[in-house]
């Protein structure tokens, strides 16, 4: 059996959440002093703004789907971890818990169409950790500003808001106000003690990650079509990245990363100098409507930052944009410091041209890039697609410049130790539990699937009485011999999932259940029948 068709018939095991019960959470849900548990057997709608409070604990339960209510300003919908309330929202790769609108469903990849954002808020995690603002607190964007459980900032830069761990959140982004959307994770003021890593924004309205100060570590995101900043930190964000992945839509998106040092003041300290590896930004395309916006990196108002073992492709507004004020301390001081480096990176397919003088927007970045290990050759990356057609694949092949003249990577305890640029080597940690994958984007290879349906104990028999060709629809019939959950599912010949056909409790009897295959094309699918931990498996050939 391929590693494929393994973590498709694993998926099985879960519970269908298109059977489970619907459960409408308001403000009044998780105050002070509560623990509440969210279960994978319901599916929680977020109706406004909830918080969880300080003092509360929220547990997510891997594979449950949560959907945030439509609305904009006050009538918007967003989850609120407020200065000392915590969250354990911990998915695995096989079953990840999804943030989405209400009217998304899960199972279909095509009900939502795509570039849709802005269909509800999103997730914000506050903390008490430092930000450089001259009051050292601040009232989070996206909230009302006389909301005071949005505050964030402190004296604690160790302080825990919990776990975020194998989270999509998608189709958010919802504006409150003129310019004041919600990002699709917001982090004011976050501490290391928390940890996030394997985190999805797919379609966000605003920035796919923000950072307001504070020092958490981030390893593992993944901001895909956002229509504002992929990655986009301020106030002083002193954090850790690693494997940090971007790919923007051709005709929306703006910077790969926007980069801010300080509001008010600009120049306050701590200085933002977060270090980052890793990571692949991939822009709108070498034909894109988006070229005005479409910028790797845009540096400023005295932000430093780290890149290394990183590559840069196809942003054909330009490179790196580092401001460079007349007086007094920005980010080209922070470059004269040594605060703002850019070393061992990977840049290629730039519009204005690929040459250092037109990826270093200002002469001594173009320098600094020349100087520093950086290269001007192809990654080599296996595809890049920016539709459904499981073409995106940001594995670099073998021969490429990404597994060459490597910076040594530090031995702290955060950082992975590996011998490639960019977000991925030789497998794509972004399988299974994302919306790049369910949707159709990535790149799986077809799925080796043998019939079983002869193999199978004798309470859980699969009639043998099908249509093939199967043109267009087909009539599946079973026989169940024990009580169990039942849960029968369609994929195609990438292992993507179609459609669910049954997901619930069965009593012993005979069944039938007939897919009508609507819109999918010809070729080759499969269906799979799991009863009392057993699978059973059918090719079926689609011909229209």
């Amino acid at each position: 059996m391929s590693r494929i068709t393994a973590f498709v018939l694993l998926a099985l095991l879960v519970p269908c959440a298109a059977f489970a019960a619907t459960v409408t959470v308001t403000d009044e849900s998780i105050n002070a002093g509560d623990t509440v548990t969210w279960t994978s057997d319901n599916t929680y709608v977020l109706d406004g703004f909830v918080f969880v409070e300080d003092g509360a604990v929220l547990n997510i339960e891997a594979g449950t789907v949560i959907k945030g209510k439509p609305g904009q300003g006050e009538n918007a919908s967003a989850l609120i971890i407020a200065q000392g309330g915590k969250i354990y929202a911990e998915g695995t790769a096989d079953n990840p818990i999804i943030f989405t609108a209400e009217a998304d469903d899960v199972d279909n990849p095509n009900d939502i169409p795509f570039g849709t954002s802005g269909l509800w808020g999103g997730v914000i995690v506050l903390g008490n950790a430092v930000i450089n603002t001259a009051e050292g607190v601040g009232n989070i964007e996206g909230i009302p500003s006389d909301e005071t459980r949005g505050q964030y900032g402190g004296d604690d830069d160790t302080d825990s808001s919990g776990i975020i761990r194998y989270v999509s959140i998608r189709h958010g982004g919802t504006d409150i106000g003129e310019a004041n959307e919600i990002n699709g994770l917001t982090m004011g003021a976050v501490g290391s003690g928390t940890v996030i890593e394997y985190v999805e924004v797919f379609n966000n309205n605003d920035d796919g990650f923000e950072w307001f100060g504070g020092t958490v570590n981030c390893r593992n995101i993944i901001a895909a079509f956002c229509k504002d900043d992929s990655f986009d930190y301020d106030e002083g964000w002193r954090g850790k990245g690693q494997f940090w992945f971007t790919i923007q839509a051709e005709n929306y998106g703006n910077r790969g990363g926007e980069h801010d040092g300080g509001t008010t003041p600009e120049d306050g300290t701590p200085y933002a100098i977060p270090v980052i590896y890793n990571a692949t930004y991939i822009g709108s395309g070498m034909y894109s409507t988006n070229a005005d916006s479409d910028y790797a990196l845009k540096i400023r108002d005295n932000a430093g930052g780290m890149y290394y073992n990183s590559i840069f492709t196809e942003f054909v507004g330009g490179g790196i944009d580092v401001e460079d004020l007349d007086s007094g301390e920005d980010s080209a001081a922070r470059l004269d410091a040594g605060d703002l480096v850019i070393a061992n990176n990977i840049f290629w397919n730039f519009g204005a041209g690929s040459t250092w003088d037109v990826i270093g927007k200002q002469e001594n970045i173009a320098a600094h890039l020349e100087n520093n290990a950086n290269v001007i050759a192809d990654p080599m990356l296996s595809g890049i697609s920016r539709v459904q057609d499981g073409g995106l694949d940001p594995m670099p092949a073998t021969g490429s410049a990404a597994y060459d003249n490597l910076a040594s990577i530090p031995s702290d305890g955060f950082y992975v130790p590996v011998n490639y640029k960019g977000a991925f080597g030789n497998s794509n940690w972004a399988l299974g539990w994302t919306a790049l994958d369910s949707y159709g984007f990535l790149t799986r290879g077809t799925v080796d699937v043998a019939d079983t349906y002869s193999n199978v104990p004798s309470q859980y028999a699969l009639d043998q009485n099908y249509p093939n060709p199967f043109n267009p629809t087909t009539t599946i019939s079973y026989n169940i011999h024990a009580s169990g959950v039942v849960t029968l599912n369609v994929y195609d010949v990438l292992g993507r999932k179609i459609e669910t056909l049954v997901g619930n409790v069965m009593a012993p009897g005979s069944y039938a259940v007939t897919w009508d295959a609507k819109d999918n094309a010809s070729g080759t699918y499969f269906y799979t029948l799991e009863a009392g931990g057993t699978t059973m498996t059918r090719k079926m050939l689609l011909i229209k």
